[in-house]
Protein backbone atom coordinates (compact mmCIF):
# COMPACT_ATOMS: atom_id res chain seq x y z
CA UNK A 1 0.00 0.00 0.00
CA UNK A 2 1.43 3.39 -0.93
CA UNK A 3 0.42 6.99 -0.45
CA UNK A 4 1.94 10.19 -1.83
CA UNK A 5 1.44 13.58 -0.23
CA UNK A 6 2.82 16.62 -2.00
CA UNK A 7 3.24 19.80 0.06
CA UNK A 8 2.60 22.24 -2.90
CA UNK A 9 27.85 1.37 -0.37
CA UNK A 10 30.27 2.27 -2.50
CA UNK A 11 32.50 5.06 -1.21
CA UNK A 12 32.63 8.33 -3.08
CA UNK A 13 35.43 10.86 -3.30
CA UNK A 14 35.26 14.61 -3.81
CA UNK A 15 36.35 16.18 -7.06
CA UNK A 16 37.36 19.74 -6.29
CA UNK A 17 37.51 22.49 -8.92
CA UNK A 18 40.85 24.04 -9.75
CA UNK A 19 39.60 27.33 -8.27
CA UNK A 20 37.37 28.84 -5.58
CA UNK A 21 28.00 22.43 -10.86
CA UNK A 22 9.96 10.34 -6.97
CA UNK A 23 11.77 10.76 -9.67
CA UNK A 24 15.07 9.04 -9.35
CA UNK A 25 14.74 5.74 -7.50
CA UNK A 26 17.57 3.22 -7.74
CA UNK A 27 16.40 -0.22 -6.68
CA UNK A 28 18.84 -1.99 -4.41
CA UNK A 29 20.07 -5.51 -5.02
CA UNK A 30 21.47 -5.77 -1.50
CA UNK A 31 20.66 -9.11 0.07
CA UNK A 32 19.03 -9.00 3.49
CA UNK A 33 20.55 -10.68 6.52
CA UNK A 34 18.72 -13.80 7.68
CA UNK A 35 15.79 -13.40 10.03
CA UNK A 36 17.17 -15.61 12.80
CA UNK A 37 16.32 -16.04 16.44
CA UNK A 38 18.18 -14.56 19.39
CA UNK A 39 17.50 -12.50 22.46
CA UNK A 40 18.44 -10.94 25.77
CA UNK A 41 17.58 -7.70 27.55
CA UNK A 42 18.98 -5.02 29.81
CA UNK A 43 17.53 -2.45 32.15
CA UNK A 44 18.26 0.84 33.98
CA UNK A 45 17.01 4.42 33.77
CA UNK A 46 20.20 5.82 32.24
CA UNK A 47 22.50 3.27 30.69
CA UNK A 48 25.90 4.01 29.23
CA UNK A 49 28.72 1.97 27.76
CA UNK A 50 31.64 4.18 26.79
CA UNK A 51 33.66 1.37 25.19
CA UNK A 52 33.01 -0.52 21.97
CA UNK A 53 30.69 -2.99 23.62
CA UNK A 54 29.90 -6.59 22.88
CA UNK A 55 26.50 -7.45 21.33
CA UNK A 56 25.01 -8.24 24.76
CA UNK A 57 26.33 -5.54 27.08
CA UNK A 58 26.28 -5.33 30.83
CA UNK A 59 24.91 -1.87 31.70
CA UNK A 60 26.90 0.67 33.63
CA UNK A 61 25.30 3.70 35.26
CA UNK A 62 27.35 6.90 35.40
CA UNK A 63 26.71 10.45 36.59
CA UNK A 64 26.16 13.17 34.00
CA UNK A 65 29.28 14.96 35.21
CA UNK A 66 31.49 11.93 34.61
CA UNK A 67 29.91 11.43 31.20
CA UNK A 68 31.00 14.75 29.72
CA UNK A 69 34.60 13.79 29.00
CA UNK A 70 33.64 10.40 27.66
CA UNK A 71 30.74 11.30 25.39
CA UNK A 72 31.56 14.67 23.82
CA UNK A 73 34.41 16.08 21.77
CA UNK A 74 34.72 19.50 20.15
CA UNK A 75 35.41 19.88 16.44
CA UNK A 76 35.24 23.06 14.39
CA UNK A 77 33.53 24.92 17.22
CA UNK A 78 30.74 22.37 17.81
CA UNK A 79 30.29 19.52 20.30
CA UNK A 80 30.11 16.12 18.60
CA UNK A 81 29.52 12.69 20.09
CA UNK A 82 32.68 10.84 21.07
CA UNK A 83 31.23 7.38 20.43
CA UNK A 84 30.92 7.07 16.64
CA UNK A 85 33.11 8.26 13.78
CA UNK A 86 30.24 7.63 11.37
CA UNK A 87 27.68 10.14 12.65
CA UNK A 88 29.28 13.56 12.20
CA UNK A 89 26.55 16.03 13.15
CA UNK A 90 26.73 17.96 16.45
CA UNK A 91 25.14 16.96 19.73
CA UNK A 92 25.05 20.39 21.37
CA UNK A 93 22.26 22.72 22.49
CA UNK A 94 22.07 24.47 19.12
CA UNK A 95 21.52 21.17 17.32
CA UNK A 96 18.99 19.92 19.87
CA UNK A 97 17.04 23.15 19.42
CA UNK A 98 17.01 22.55 15.66
CA UNK A 99 15.72 19.01 16.17
CA UNK A 100 12.96 20.21 18.51
CA UNK A 101 11.71 22.69 15.92
CA UNK A 102 12.07 20.06 13.20
CA UNK A 103 9.90 17.70 15.24
CA UNK A 104 7.11 20.29 15.39
CA UNK A 105 7.39 20.79 11.64
CA UNK A 106 7.01 17.06 11.00
CA UNK A 107 3.92 16.94 13.21
CA UNK A 108 2.49 19.77 11.12
CA UNK A 109 3.22 17.83 7.93
CA UNK A 110 2.43 14.22 8.77
CA UNK A 111 1.04 14.01 12.29
CA UNK A 112 2.64 12.55 15.41
CA UNK A 113 2.55 8.90 14.40
CA UNK A 114 0.70 6.35 12.21
CA UNK A 115 -3.01 6.09 12.91
CA UNK A 116 -2.64 2.46 14.01
CA UNK A 117 -0.18 3.26 16.82
CA UNK A 118 -2.79 3.84 19.56
CA UNK A 119 -4.24 0.39 18.86
CA UNK A 120 -0.78 -1.17 19.11
CA UNK A 121 -0.14 0.66 22.39
CA UNK A 122 -3.54 -0.08 23.94
CA UNK A 123 -3.07 -1.41 27.47
CA UNK A 124 -5.21 -4.50 26.90
CA UNK A 125 -2.90 -7.48 27.36
CA UNK A 126 -2.86 -8.76 30.96
CA UNK A 127 0.66 -8.96 32.35
CA UNK A 128 2.27 -7.14 29.40
CA UNK A 129 3.74 -3.65 29.60
CA UNK A 130 3.68 -2.01 26.20
CA UNK A 131 7.13 -0.75 25.21
CA UNK A 132 8.44 1.78 22.68
CA UNK A 133 11.99 2.08 21.33
CA UNK A 134 13.28 5.25 19.63
CA UNK A 135 16.55 4.68 17.76
CA UNK A 136 18.61 7.83 17.26
CA UNK A 137 16.24 9.82 19.46
CA UNK A 138 18.01 13.18 19.05
CA UNK A 139 16.42 15.72 21.37
CA UNK A 140 13.97 13.09 22.61
CA UNK A 141 10.91 15.11 21.61
CA UNK A 142 9.17 12.17 19.87
CA UNK A 143 9.79 9.52 22.54
CA UNK A 144 8.90 11.81 25.45
CA UNK A 145 5.58 12.71 23.82
CA UNK A 146 4.82 9.01 23.43
CA UNK A 147 5.78 8.32 27.05
CA UNK A 148 3.42 11.05 28.26
CA UNK A 149 0.58 9.97 26.01
CA UNK A 150 0.89 6.33 27.12
CA UNK A 151 1.90 6.63 30.80
CA UNK A 152 1.57 2.89 31.48
CA UNK A 153 4.13 2.07 28.81
CA UNK A 154 7.92 1.82 28.97
CA UNK A 155 9.76 4.18 26.60
CA UNK A 156 13.44 3.67 25.74
CA UNK A 157 15.45 6.33 23.89
CA UNK A 158 18.80 5.37 22.35
CA UNK A 159 21.37 7.78 20.95
CA UNK A 160 25.09 8.49 20.91
CA UNK A 161 24.65 11.04 23.71
CA UNK A 162 22.19 11.06 26.63
CA UNK A 163 18.96 13.00 26.43
CA UNK A 164 19.34 16.27 28.28
CA UNK A 165 15.72 17.04 29.13
CA UNK A 166 14.88 18.20 32.65
CA UNK A 167 11.31 16.95 32.22
CA UNK A 168 11.82 13.34 31.19
CA UNK A 169 8.72 11.30 32.10
CA UNK A 170 9.17 8.65 34.79
CA UNK A 171 8.36 5.88 32.31
CA UNK A 172 11.10 6.98 29.88
CA UNK A 173 14.78 6.14 30.04
CA UNK A 174 17.76 7.24 27.98
CA UNK A 175 20.48 4.86 26.82
CA UNK A 176 23.80 5.87 25.27
CA UNK A 177 24.78 3.40 22.59
CA UNK A 178 25.90 3.00 18.98
CA UNK A 179 23.17 1.04 17.22
CA UNK A 180 25.69 -0.01 14.57
CA UNK A 181 27.03 -2.42 17.20
CA UNK A 182 23.80 -4.39 17.23
CA UNK A 183 20.42 -4.52 18.96
CA UNK A 184 20.49 -8.12 20.18
CA UNK A 185 19.94 -7.01 23.78
CA UNK A 186 16.53 -5.60 22.73
CA UNK A 187 15.20 -8.64 20.85
CA UNK A 188 11.53 -9.34 21.53
CA UNK A 189 11.07 -6.39 23.89
CA UNK A 190 9.08 -3.75 21.99
CA UNK A 191 5.64 -3.10 20.55
CA UNK A 192 6.79 -0.03 18.60
CA UNK A 193 10.19 0.84 17.12
CA UNK A 194 10.73 4.32 15.69
CA UNK A 195 13.67 5.76 13.74
CA UNK A 196 13.84 9.09 11.92
CA UNK A 197 16.64 10.62 9.86
CA UNK A 198 19.40 8.34 11.13
CA UNK A 199 20.79 7.08 7.81
CA UNK A 200 23.91 9.25 7.78
CA UNK A 201 25.07 7.42 10.90
CA UNK A 202 24.15 3.87 9.85
CA UNK A 203 26.77 1.59 8.29
CA UNK A 204 24.46 -1.24 7.19
CA UNK A 205 20.82 -0.20 6.88
CA UNK A 206 19.39 -3.59 5.78
CA UNK A 207 21.00 -5.13 8.87
CA UNK A 208 19.38 -2.45 11.02
CA UNK A 209 15.97 -3.26 9.54
CA UNK A 210 16.49 -6.96 10.22
CA UNK A 211 17.48 -6.28 13.81
CA UNK A 212 14.47 -4.02 14.31
CA UNK A 213 12.30 -6.93 13.15
CA UNK A 214 13.81 -9.00 15.96
CA UNK A 215 13.22 -6.23 18.51
CA UNK A 216 9.50 -6.09 17.72
CA UNK A 217 6.95 -8.32 19.38
CA UNK A 218 4.40 -10.05 17.11
CA UNK A 219 1.98 -7.48 15.59
CA UNK A 220 4.42 -4.74 16.61
CA UNK A 221 4.78 -1.52 14.61
CA UNK A 222 7.83 -0.19 12.77
CA UNK A 223 7.69 3.55 12.00
CA UNK A 224 10.70 4.80 10.04
CA UNK A 225 11.53 7.83 7.88
CA UNK A 226 14.58 9.07 5.98
CA UNK A 227 15.55 11.69 3.42
CA UNK A 228 18.08 11.18 0.65
CA UNK A 229 20.33 14.26 1.00
CA UNK A 230 19.13 15.62 -2.33
CA UNK A 231 17.04 18.61 -3.40
CA UNK A 232 14.30 18.37 -6.03
CA UNK A 233 13.14 21.06 -8.46
CA UNK A 234 9.44 21.77 -8.86
CA UNK A 235 8.55 21.17 -12.51
CA UNK A 236 5.79 22.95 -14.49
CA UNK A 237 3.84 19.69 -14.85
CA UNK A 238 3.75 19.27 -11.06
CA UNK A 239 6.42 16.58 -10.92
CA UNK A 240 9.73 16.75 -9.08
CA UNK A 241 13.18 16.46 -10.66
CA UNK A 242 16.17 15.54 -8.55
CA UNK A 243 19.12 17.93 -8.75
CA UNK A 244 21.95 15.58 -9.66
CA UNK A 245 25.04 17.74 -9.26
CA UNK A 246 28.77 17.26 -8.86
CA UNK A 247 31.23 18.38 -6.22
CA UNK A 248 33.65 19.35 -9.00
CA UNK A 249 31.67 22.55 -9.63
CA UNK A 250 30.95 25.30 -7.11
CA UNK A 251 27.90 27.07 -8.51
CA UNK A 252 24.16 27.46 -8.09
CA UNK A 253 21.74 25.95 -7.21
CA UNK A 254 23.39 26.41 -3.83
CA UNK A 255 21.19 24.47 -1.40
CA UNK A 256 21.17 21.49 -3.76
CA UNK A 257 24.94 21.80 -4.20
CA UNK A 258 25.51 21.87 -0.44
CA UNK A 259 23.35 18.74 -0.03
CA UNK A 260 25.48 16.88 -2.56
CA UNK A 261 28.59 17.72 -0.54
CA UNK A 262 26.84 16.52 2.63
CA UNK A 263 25.76 13.31 0.89
CA UNK A 264 29.32 12.53 -0.20
CA UNK A 265 30.76 13.43 3.21
CA UNK A 266 28.29 11.14 5.01
CA UNK A 267 29.17 8.28 2.66
CA UNK A 268 32.88 8.84 3.15
CA UNK A 269 32.34 8.68 6.93
CA UNK A 270 30.69 5.27 6.54
CA UNK A 271 27.00 6.22 6.63
CA UNK A 272 24.24 5.44 4.14
CA UNK A 273 22.66 8.77 3.13
CA UNK A 274 20.88 7.12 0.18
CA UNK A 275 18.99 4.65 2.37
CA UNK A 276 15.73 6.54 1.85
CA UNK A 277 15.76 5.53 -1.82
CA UNK A 278 15.73 1.83 -0.89
CA UNK A 279 13.68 1.93 2.31
CA UNK A 280 10.43 0.74 0.75
CA UNK A 281 12.05 -2.19 -1.08
CA UNK A 282 14.09 -3.32 1.91
CA UNK A 283 11.07 -3.41 4.22
CA UNK A 284 8.58 -4.80 1.70
CA UNK A 285 10.92 -7.69 0.88
CA UNK A 286 11.68 -8.54 4.50
CA UNK A 287 9.91 -11.76 5.55
CA UNK A 288 8.98 -10.47 9.00
CA UNK A 289 6.79 -7.55 7.88
CA UNK A 290 3.29 -7.11 6.49
CA UNK A 291 0.76 -4.28 5.99
CA UNK A 292 3.53 -2.06 4.62
CA UNK A 293 2.49 1.55 4.02
CA UNK A 294 4.83 3.83 2.07
CA UNK A 295 4.47 7.61 1.92
CA UNK A 296 6.33 10.35 0.06
CA UNK A 297 6.38 13.82 1.62
CA UNK A 298 7.60 16.63 -0.65
CA UNK A 299 8.60 19.39 1.76
CA UNK A 300 9.30 22.89 0.34
CA UNK A 301 12.76 24.18 1.21
CA UNK A 302 11.52 27.79 1.37
CA UNK A 303 8.28 29.81 1.06
CA UNK A 304 8.49 30.32 -2.71
CA UNK A 305 5.79 32.73 -4.04
CA UNK A 306 4.37 30.04 -6.34
CA UNK A 307 3.44 27.79 -3.40
CA UNK A 308 0.06 27.78 -1.66
CA UNK A 309 -0.43 29.07 1.88
CA UNK A 310 0.25 25.75 3.61
CA UNK A 311 3.33 25.11 1.49
CA UNK A 312 4.68 28.57 2.28
CA UNK A 313 4.14 28.03 6.00
CA UNK A 314 5.90 24.68 5.93
CA UNK A 315 8.53 26.15 3.60
CA UNK A 316 9.31 28.79 6.21
CA UNK A 317 9.81 26.06 8.82
CA UNK A 318 12.02 23.99 6.53
CA UNK A 319 14.01 27.06 5.52
CA UNK A 320 14.82 27.74 9.17
CA UNK A 321 15.72 24.08 9.67
CA UNK A 322 18.09 24.06 6.70
CA UNK A 323 19.67 27.38 7.73
CA UNK A 324 20.56 25.73 11.03
CA UNK A 325 21.54 22.50 9.27
CA UNK A 326 24.07 24.41 7.15
CA UNK A 327 25.84 25.33 10.39
CA UNK A 328 25.47 21.86 11.90
CA UNK A 329 26.94 20.32 8.78
CA UNK A 330 30.22 22.23 8.93
CA UNK A 331 32.02 19.54 11.00
CA UNK A 332 30.76 16.91 8.54
CA UNK A 333 32.09 18.75 5.48
CA UNK A 334 35.28 20.11 7.03
CA UNK A 335 36.09 16.78 8.66
CA UNK A 336 35.79 15.04 5.31
CA UNK A 337 38.44 17.28 3.78
CA UNK A 338 36.41 19.98 2.04
CA UNK A 339 38.48 23.20 2.22
CA UNK A 340 37.06 25.81 4.58
CA UNK A 341 36.89 28.39 1.79
CA UNK A 342 34.59 26.12 -0.22
CA UNK A 343 32.43 25.31 2.83
CA UNK A 344 32.09 29.05 3.51
CA UNK A 345 31.16 29.80 -0.10
CA UNK A 346 28.58 27.03 -0.23
CA UNK A 347 27.04 28.06 3.08
CA UNK A 348 26.94 31.80 2.34
CA UNK A 349 25.25 31.35 -1.03
CA UNK A 350 22.86 28.66 0.21
CA UNK A 351 21.77 30.97 3.03
CA UNK A 352 21.06 33.77 0.56
CA UNK A 353 19.14 31.41 -1.73
CA UNK A 354 16.97 30.28 1.18
CA UNK A 355 16.32 33.74 2.61
CA UNK A 356 15.18 35.09 -0.75
CA UNK A 357 13.10 31.96 -1.50
CA UNK A 358 14.74 32.08 -4.91
CA UNK A 359 13.85 28.57 -6.05
CA UNK A 360 10.76 26.36 -5.95
CA UNK A 361 12.42 23.26 -4.53
CA UNK A 362 11.67 20.36 -2.22
CA UNK A 363 13.25 17.95 0.20
CA UNK A 364 11.87 14.42 -0.22
CA UNK A 365 11.07 12.56 3.00
CA UNK A 366 10.29 8.87 2.51
CA UNK A 367 8.32 7.14 5.24
CA UNK A 368 7.41 3.51 5.81
CA UNK A 369 5.37 1.95 8.56
CA UNK A 370 4.39 -1.68 8.85
CA UNK A 371 3.45 -4.45 11.26
CA UNK A 372 5.42 -7.50 12.29
CA UNK A 373 3.73 -10.71 11.27
CA UNK A 374 2.11 -12.87 13.92
CA UNK A 375 3.43 -16.45 13.73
Amino acid sequence: MAAVRSLQRQSMAYNYPAAVDRDSDDESNASLPPFSEAGSSRDSRTTVDVSMRSPSPVPSVMSMTSLQGHIYRQEYGRNLNNYSEVYRLPADDEELDRLNHQHLMFIDIMGKYPTCLPDVMRDDVPGETKSVLDLGCGSGAWIMELAREFPNSLAVAVDLVPMQSLSMPDNCRSEVDDINLGLEHFYGDFNVVHARLVSSGIKDYPRLIDQIAHCLRPAGLLDIMEFDFHVYDHMPDGNHRRCDLETSTIAEPWVARWMIFANVAARNAGGDPDAATHLRQWITSHPAFEEVVYQDYWVPVSPHPSFNEFQRRVGSQMRDDILSFLKSGRPLLLGSGVPEAIVDELQLNAEAELRTAARAQYIRCQSVYCRKKVP
